[in-house]
């Protein structure tokens, strides 16, 4: 027997169990790398027992460069899938950078074409993320890579990339029994537009196991991926509720005679829009392959269902969306606390103090009609912050996710926050904001883009119908921001 496998995008067919490789980084934090031959012939054992589509990223240790001595020895016709992330540091995401990035990963793998190159960018107001996803597509159309992923983007932003041309057919993110935010949102959007999920997480870092039944909670963890799962434990409500679906779990374990670890498995395989799960593997360590194949020997009934349920009522939801512990609190991340990350990332836009007026300065974005109308995007005197109207321009003349109102809101108001935080504030600081819209089809996809993005600190809002807009344009946004004194 073998895992079952599903159709990612034509032509290319996946292990629905992916072997996660994130843990040769943590075999190797001692800085003493893996022996690549065995650590390979470890990998070429996964792959025989159909176990053939491995994930890794250019941050974990020497994975790429163990798979590409696999994929060099492997015999067959039919080679193992490589799956690789490419993780820039924001800035310009020029042709030459991004082409260097995956000449990276195809030089590491020693392949012609990556098999799936998944894209993670840290902050959304930093726009770069679109060129470098366009640069990608270009990749792509020349043969270099295969298809295109991203990693832990919300539903928003997915939305948003498909929406602006990017063919997309994989978005990787966490999920699991705790962590259920990507049965929200994302959900409808991978549906819309045919995206599947891969899945990390989804034990919780080992918390979702028989171990775990009936203990203490251990209050700290000394592992960093332990760590971090029980920040998610903790956001969901605490140990209480943790234990209250480990007891659901292990109920319907027995009933079906599995593992508690593969009802925790087998309940986030079942959404139809999750094409596979990734397990982590610590090369010439556990293997768990003959466990992990009693997935497909089961399935949860409706009684399963509903008993995961009551579990569920007695926790609370996550909060936000898919992605948004690594950009805004509460940080559920391996280190507790990403702001000063965030602080030192270099700003989207930089201020221009006024030469003659202390204490006033202006944000120009680029816009090829800023200096031919003579506007800025944003100015800020003394405390106040008052921001242009914006449409969802991207450098100078690109109309990003033509014709599309939801979209383009989302746009708009990271390209007002970017503006906003380089004159010294932060989106909780916009007071108002007014919203210019085409027609009577936008308000709804407009406001719940709106609604998303101020949910946490909604401003005053006023909602035009300007029925003037030009070109593929269907939103314009300005607002106004008041610092703290």
């Amino acid at each position: 027997m073998q895992p079952d496998r599903r159709t990612l995008a034509p032509g290319l067919e996946i292990s629905r169990i992916l072997t996660g490789l994130w843990q040769v980084a943590d075999q190797e934090k001692d800085g003493t790398l893996l022996d690549r031959g065995a650590a390979a012939k470890a990998l070429a054992e996964y792959a025989i027992d159909g176990f053939n589509t491995f994930d890794m990223a250019d941050h974990y240790g020497s994975a790429e460069l163990i798979t590409g001595e696999m994929l060099r020895q492997w015999p067959g016709i039919a080679r193992p899938l490589a799956f690789t992330k490419w993780c820039p540091p924001p800035g310009p995401m020029t042709a030459e950078i991004v082409r260097a990035g995956v000449q990276e990963r195809l030089d590491r793998l020693g392949v012609d074409r990556v098999d799936l190159l998944q894209f993670h960018w840290w902050s959304f107001e930093h726009p770069a993320w679109l060129d470098a996803l366009h640069e990608m597509k270009a990749l792509r159309d020349e043969g270099l890579i295969g298809q295109i992923g991203v990693t832990n983007f919300d539903a928003a932003h997915l939305h948003l990339a498909l929406a602006d041309g990017i063919p997309l057919v994989s978005n990787q993110v966490s999920f699991s029994l705790i962590d259920r935010r990507a049965a929200g949102p994302l959900a409808r959007v991978c549906a819309q537009h045919g995206v599947q999920l891969l899945a990390y997480g989804t034990l919780c870092g080992g918390f979702l196991s028989d171990r775990w039944l009936g203990q203490k909670d251990p209050g700290s963890m000394g592992d960093w991926s332990r760590s971090k799962y029980l920040r998610f434990i903790n956001a969901a409500g605490g140990w209480d509720g943790f234990q209250a679906i480990l007891r659901a779990a292990d109920i319907i374990a027995r009933k079906h005679g599995v593992s508690l670890s593969n009802v925790a498995t087998r309940w986030v395989l079942e959404h139809a829009h999750v094409a596979g799960t990734i397990i982590g593997a610590r090369l010439g360590e556990n293997q768990h392959r003959a466990a992990n194949l009693k997935l497909f020997q089961f399935a949860l009934d409706a009684e399963d269902h509903a008993l995961l349920q009551t579990a569920f009522d007695q926790t609370v939801p996550i909060p936000g969306d898919c992605g948004d512990e690594y950009r805004q609190p509460p940080f559920l991340t391996a280190s507790g606390d990403l702001s000063h990350h965030l602080n030192e990332m270099p700003k989207a836009h930089e201020a221009t103090p006024d030469p003659v007026v202390p204490d006033r300065a202006r944000v120009f974005t680029g816009s090829k009609w800023e200096p031919i109308a003579g506007y800025c995007r944003a100015i800020r005197d003394g405390n106040r912050i008052m921001v242009s109207g914006t449409t969802a321009t991207h450098g100078v003349d690109h109309t990003v996710a033509p014709g599309d109102a939801a979209a383009q809101t989302t746009y708009i108001l990271d390209k007002i926050a970017a503006a906003v935080r380089a004159l010294g504030g932060k989106p909780s600081d916009i007071l108002r904001t007014r919203m210019y819209l085409q027609g009577m089809e936008d308000v709804e996809p407009a406001s719940l883009s709106h609604g998303r993005f101020f949910a946490d600190f909604p401003p005053a809002n006023t909602t035009f119908l300007a029925g003037s807009l030009i070109g593929n344009f269907r939103i314009e946004i300005e607002a106004e921001a008041v610092l703290p004194r």
